[in-house]
């Protein structure tokens, strides 16, 4: 029985145009195979937009390391589809679909989770961007793309920083200092339930918390409440996903607010988190 795990021409070994850091497919690839390969299942990596493949010769497919979907958001839902038609795939292409757009966030705020501040900017100029530094009541705010991933076309700007070219529609959030002090705490969700969490700490005088930027990723335990936060957030889903990623921020109160709920094509950490290709492997056996 195969299973596909869905890349990219940015991720697979051997690609002239591979990403710094690929190695956390290498990592992926490693850690769900064997357990994989011990459920009687066998992992073959393909490209999202590879022509011609016979997709209903996989048992199931795993969107695994897309990392150059935003880009080619149309393209890529559209091959989704094409997948979901000939097998099964995770997640689900409708559940994909609206978590491409991180409007996304809209929804799940309207359904009780708690975010941060947020002003939604289909086309930044100068004035807008003065606006929304009176609007958010900050002097330090963070553009982020509305379809994006890994900092990709981000920004950080003060008051009186310029205001860059952003030819995308973007998101506008206040910086909020515990991404520096404390740093991201990402939950790695397999079939609603906790696999491993995380800390991910930005390099001295960065951010942005991915390792291509100098990141570092530490394992944590998480508090009750905490854990109770992030499964608060996968809750409010009309479907549970395969596997999830919950990444949060702590607020100035003590809770935790939601920075992304990842469910595309998030890194789950396998390093931080022996379990997790087991745990991966075991809920696909029970959902074929």
């Amino acid at each position: 029985m195969k299973i596909a795990y869905l890349a990219s021409q940015v991720t697979l070994p051997g690609s002239p145009i591979r990403r710094s850091d690929a190695f956390e497919h290498d990592y992926s690839m490693a850690a769900l195979g064997p357990a994989l390969t011990a459920q009687g299942m066998a992992l073959e990596a393909v490209s999202w937009d590879a022509p011609d493949v016979n997709w209903a010769g996989y048992a199931a497919v795993i969107i695994g390391t897309t990392w150059d979907y935003w880009d080619r958001q149309g393209e890529f839902l559209a091959r989704l589809e094409e997948i979901e038609a000939a097998t099964r795939l995770f997640n689900s292409s409708s559940l994909v679909a609206w978590n491409s757009h991180k409007g996304y966030l809209r929804d799940l705020e309207a359904r009780g989770a708690r975010l941060i501040p947020t002003l939604w900017i289909d086309k930044v100029t100068p004035e807008r961007a003065a606006d929304a530094f009176d609007t958010l009541g900050s002097v330090d705010l963070v553009f982020k793309r509305q379809v994006g991933a890994g900092a990709a076309g981000q920004y950080r700007l003060k008051h009186s920083d310029p205001v860059p070219e952003m030819p995308h529609p973007m998101m506008v959030q206040p910086f909020l200092p515990a991404i520096a002090e404390e740093g991201e705490i990402s939950f790695v969700m397999i079939d609603g339930e906790l696999s491993h969490a995380l800390l991910k700490r930005p390099a001295a005088g960065d951010y942005r918390i991915q390792s291509s930027y100098g990141g570092v990723e530490t394992p944590l335990e998480p508090s009750k409440a905490d854990l109770a936060a992030a499964k608060a957030v996968l809750a409010t889903l009309d479907e549970t996903p395969l596997y999830a990623r919950v990444d949060m921020l702590r607020a100035e109160d003590g809770g935790l607010l939601l920075m992304e709920l990842e469910l595309i094509e998030p890194y789950l950490y396998p390093l931080q988190g022996e379990e997790l290709g087991q745990r991966l492997a075991s809920a696909v056996a029970r959902r074929l």
